[in-house]
Order: C-alpha cells, then structure tokens, then sequence
C-alpha cells in the first residue's frame, strides 16, 4: 500500500504485499517559485495488515533533494548512505558512504517568524543557543534544513504551538534517518 499526504485514502498496489510506503512527495513545494531545493520523502513499514504502525517499526526511509544536484540519502536501519546523481551516465554514484550527522554544530533551524506564540522554554532555549554561538538557518522546505543538519551539525526545532508536520510522511523518516546517522530525533 502506498500512503501520502497529497491524498485522502492509502493506494492499494497489491493485498498481499509485503510493505507500506509513506511518502510526502513534493516536499517544500511552496518554494518552487523562488527557486529553492524540494525534495521527496519516503518510509517503508512491513506490511503488518495494519496501514498505521508506530515509527520504530520503520524499515526503511528516505528522501531525495532535487536543487543544484539531485541526491539520494537512504537508510535500512545499518547507517545512513547518500547518493548523487551523475548525469552523464544517468545513474546515482555513492557520494556519502556511512553519513554521521557532527556531534557539535553550530546551525539552529527554526521559524523565529512564530516567537510571540512560543513557551518560556522555547524562548530561553533559543536564547541560550544564539548565546553559545550558534547561528540561525531557515529554509522552510524540511527536506533540505535537515539535509544541511545531517552534513554540518546544528539543531532542528519546531514547536508543539506551531507545528504542521506530518508524523507519517515527514517525521518518522527524517526521525529514522538522523538517528542512523548517530544524531537524536
């Protein structure tokens, strides 16, 4: 079965398959008209006769930018590995073998556009990181701040009061493949 957030109810491919995908497939689609890298996101579950299943049970996940390159990060629960398209051969060349996010970064991601609605902890947090040195990174496509977190180091953050991600589609896989590559979700 197929699931995303672009439709109402699961795709069913073929009832005896062995898996469930969840997919955001235009991820950051509102910047596209500025020209702005999107990207595709995806997680594979085993198909338990249950389309809904808790993200540990994730056993696959990925996502694809496409920007100045077009590159493919994947993981199936044994690290992180990231692809780059060659175009010249048409093929995905393994550009980043066995990815580990820095242990220390200085890039913080958040939309600071929402800090009148966030709670004292939010706001003593960010006060604090920009305090330590770190420095405010935003594009509003999660795809690419979370590829950028993966290569450089840094923190993602969405608070609870203005949070409009996707558990299923955007969540869990990025969550799947930030902790592969040795970071917290």
């Amino acid at each position: 079965m197929l699931a995303s957030e672009e439709t109402d109810k699961e795709i069913v491919v073929d009832k005896k398959g062995h898996y469930n995908v969840f997919f955001d497939p235009l991820d950051g689609s509102s910047n596209i008209d500025v020209g702005i890298t999107v990207g595709t996101i995806f997680s594979i579950y085993h198909n338990s006769g249950e389309l809904l299943q808790p993200g540990e049970k994730q056993v696959a996940a990925g996502y694809i930018l496409y920007g100045t390159s077009v590159m493919f990060v994947y993981t199936h629960g044994d690290g992180v590995n990231g692809f780059t398209l060659d175009p010249s051969i048409g093929s995905f060349l393994l550009s980043h073998p066995n990815m580990k996010i820095p242990k220390k970064g200085k890039i913080y991601t958040i939309n600071e556009s929402y800090s009148p609605g966030w709670d004292e902890k939010t706001k003593a947090y960010i006060k604090d990181i920009k305090t330590a040195g770190y420095n405010s990174r935003y594009v509003g496509t999660l795809v690419t701040d979370t590829h950028r977190t993966l290569i450089k180091g840094g923190v993602i953050i969405y608070p609870l009061a203005h949070n409009k991600l996707r558990l299923l589609y955007e969540v869990n896989p990025l969550s799947f493949i930030i902790e592969q590559a040795g970071g917290k979700a």
